[in-house]
């Protein structure tokens, strides 16, 4: 759904570019909150992901294809804020790099397809989870929900734009109906990989997964018994008989302070040693497994994508509205439609363009989201 441009006229173009700004000015302060040490080299790593699979377009209809926009994907996994600002790198660097999506159409790409489709998703699903039961099947349902209404919701925001901006005489019933329609379609591959790809990073680490949290955490209760629960103050040991409450027994030492007590005819509150801080599990081996994933979807799995032209392609040239559409302005980029210059060999150029994108997408990402974060941090240390 990359706009080019000539679609939208100036002057509208121009009011994106201020909600586009502002969107992201907001995210920078809000990611502030989501990002620690951790999530953010993750952050930027989903924003590597998002542009590698966004690469492959798979078929939704004869002679349309779709792909992924990626705003539900990046706000379950690292929170809204974050995810507009991982889209908002990934159409960077498309428009930059690989002229796909215009210049001065990048105000209406990131309203359309980082904040409008980010703002759904999470709202959609945050009140899923909170009403559905708290396991971890509801993240991967509300995931899927959530994407799948993202994409046509991103279809009307790109018709409602069109209707104040286009710059050809259509009529906005058709657009309306052939966007919602085929977008319909694309979102439920949206549903899919958005699902899929939460899902598998839940099963194995759902303490990385933003969205996730709360859902998955269950309180640790230890028991003596199946048939009896654990009173609370006491320790369960396997195969031991039921515990009771923690009391001074001729086993406890007793000191000064507590005959003392027991002499007055009071009993003092025992006091209970702190359990132990759970150590940080790194997240050094799922920050490579997604890298891997990304590197060959681009460099070797977009070679076999649907060559078909993406839902709005389609709509545009069927119903005209591409009539004033503008060459871009970064066409004779090295790396123009995803393919290195002067590389005969399709396959070798396609993987290597790939490749240099989610590197250059990860480089940048990367970059934005720990300087976001040692931001929160200097700020913290200020305060403290």
């Amino acid at each position: 759904m990359h706009v080019p441009d000539g679609f939208i006229d100036a002057p509208v173009s121009a009011v994106t570019g201020v909600v586009a700004a502002g969107a992201v000015a907001v995210s920078l302060r809000g990611a502030r909150r989501e990002l620690d040490e951790r999530t953010a080299p993750l952050a930027g790593l989903v924003a590597a992901f998002i542009f590698a699979v966004q690469m492959l377009n798979f078929p939704v209809a004869a002679g349309t294809s779709g792909h992924l926009l990626g705003g539900a994907l990046a706000a379950i996994l690292v929170g809204p804020y974050t995810g507009v600002l991982c889209v908002s790198v990934v159409l960077l660097m498309q428009g930059v790099l690989f002229a796909d999506g215009g210049l001065t159409a990048l105000g209406v790409n990131i309203t359309d397809m980082a904040l409008v489709t980010t703002v759904v998703a999470y709202a959609i699903f945050r009140t899923i989870v909170k009403l559905a039961p708290q396991r971890r099947r509801t993240v991967t349902v509300a995931s899927f929900v959530a994407a799948l209404v993202s994409v046509p919701a991103a279809a009307v925001a790109f018709t409602a734009i069109y209707a104040l901006g286009g710059t050809a005489d259509v009529a906005i019933g058709k657009v309306f109906a052939a966007m919602v329609g085929v977008h319909v379609l694309i979102g439920i591959g949206e549903a899919a990989i958005t699902a899929l790809t939460v899902g598998a990073v839940v099963a194995v680490r759902p303490d990385l997964v933003y969205g996730a949290r709360g859902v998955t955490a269950r309180p640790l209760e230890i028991r003596n018994s199946p048939l009896a629960p654990a009173a609370p103050g006491t320790v369960a040991r396997a195969g031991a008989p039921a515990a009771e409450p923690s009391t001074a027994t001729s086993e406890t030492p007793v000191t000064s302070e507590a005959t003392a007590s027991e002499t007055s005819g009071t009993r003092e509150p025992v006091a209970t040693r702190e359990p132990a801080a759970v150590p940080q599990r790194s997240a050094r081996r799922v920050w490579f497994a997604g890298l891997a994933a990304a590197l060959l979807c681009a460099g070797v799995v977009s070679f076999y994508a649907s060559a078909s032209p993406d839902g709005l392609e389609k709509v545009a040239h069927d119903k005209g509205i591409d009539a004033k559409e503008e060459d871009h302005a970064a066409k004779d980029s090295p790396l123009a439609d995803y393919g290195v210059k002067d590389i005969s060999d399709a396959r070798l150029s396609g993987g290597l363009a790939g490749v240099i994108g989610v590197g250059a997408t990860l480089a940048v990402g990367s970059g934005v989201f720990i300087v976001v974060r040692r931001r929160r941090a200097t700020a913290e240390s200020g305060r403290g």
